[in-house]
């Protein structure tokens, strides 16, 4: 993989990771077109380093919190007087967070006579040739964040705050989170791990607001509980390249590019996404997404009947 095409997928990645689009479809579609095969799950990880450098740089301050009020837990629990009724909001969000991430250990489970994981499943379909299951995921995205943004339930929440945009309707709705929003939201995004195409960010914000949660307390928990979900993915794709030694075969320049493009442009594109949010602009995305998923889906349908990748003339 050269530079050009790294910085390419730098800035697919940065702009996808927390745009409502889906990263790994649009990672996908890019090197579906780039005809680039080689060590390509690694290299989506190593990317998602960079967006996660991103989101660490925009949440610090919250981050920082939760990582107090996990000790202050931590330290209640050995004396023996926590309690989740008498928790502050920061303990009720480590809580939230702990619960979101539990069914990511699905991943994990083997399927029943297939000698796969459903892990396993999830890296055959970002295989660059799945662009027809791609494309099906962006309609699905394109559905769900049409379904969150035109959620008319606000109203029937009594604790209703609204920011310092006026009218602005960001902070109407639940900002204190249950168990079973945090164990939604946590399904959805065990869903968007395994069908590339479908948005981690646009997916979990849209059950998000389907559950009454507001705007805001959505968009926060959905970009803070990528955090460690992204850090695990890591390490682990990190381990099954030390066990088999395929460290000598990566070249590190264009990864390396690739990473630090990522974290810049991810950056960015929080700061665009909270913004298109609070102004009301989601609709750019159902749009998009559907489009993009049609396209995939057609050119795919054609490449199937054809037998070769029309951009790159390889045999599928």
């Amino acid at each position: 993989m050269g530079i050009f095409d790294a910085i390419i997928q730098g800035i697919v990645q940065g702009l996808t990771e927390f745009l409502p689009v889906s990263s790994s479809g649009h990672l996908l579609i890019s090197q579906h077109i780039l005809g680039v095969r080689e060590n390509n799950l690694f290299f989506n990880v190593m990317l998602h380093i960079g967006t996660l450098i991103a989101v660490l740089a925009v949440y610090r301050k919250e981050i920082l919190e939760l990582i107090m009020a996990f000790f202050r837990m931590l330290g209640k629990a050995i004396r023996g007087n926590f309690s989740i009724k008498k928790s502050d909001a920061s303990e009720q969000m480590v809580i939230m967070i702990a619960i979101g991430l539990l069914p990511l250990v699905l991943l994990f489970l083997p399927i029943p006579g297939s000698g796969m994981s459903i892990k396993d499943v999830a890296e055959e379909l970002s295989s660059e040739s799945n662009i027809i299951i791609a494309g099906l995921a962006l309609i699905l995205t394109s559905v769900l964040i049409n379904k969150g943004i035109h959620v008319k339930q606000y109203s029937k929440f009594k604790n209703i705050k609204y920011d310092t945009y006026s009218g602005n309707d960001i902070c109407v709705g639940k900002t204190h989170m249950s168990f079973m929003d945090a164990l939604w939201i946590g399904i959805m995004q065990l869903i968007a791990a395994i069908f590339p195409g479908i948005s981690r960010s646009g997916s979990t914000l849209s059950v998000g607001l389907l559950r009454g949660i507001s705007k805001k307390t959505a968009l926060d928990y959905s970009f803070i509980l990528g955090i460690p979900a992204i850090l695990a993915a890591s390490l682990l794709e990190f381990k099954e390249v030390l066990d088999q030694n395929l460290i000598s075969s990566i070249d590190f320049i264009p990864l390396l590019v690739g990473v630090v493009v990522s974290a810049v442009v991810g950056f960015l594109s929080i700061k665009l996404f909270r913004w298109l949010l609070k102004t009301d602009k989601m609709m750019i995305f159902v749009i998009y997404t559907f489009i993009m998923g049609i396209l995939a889906v057609v050119v795919g349908i054609f490449e199937k009947i054809k037998g070769f990748n029309i951009f790159t003339g390889a045999a599928l």
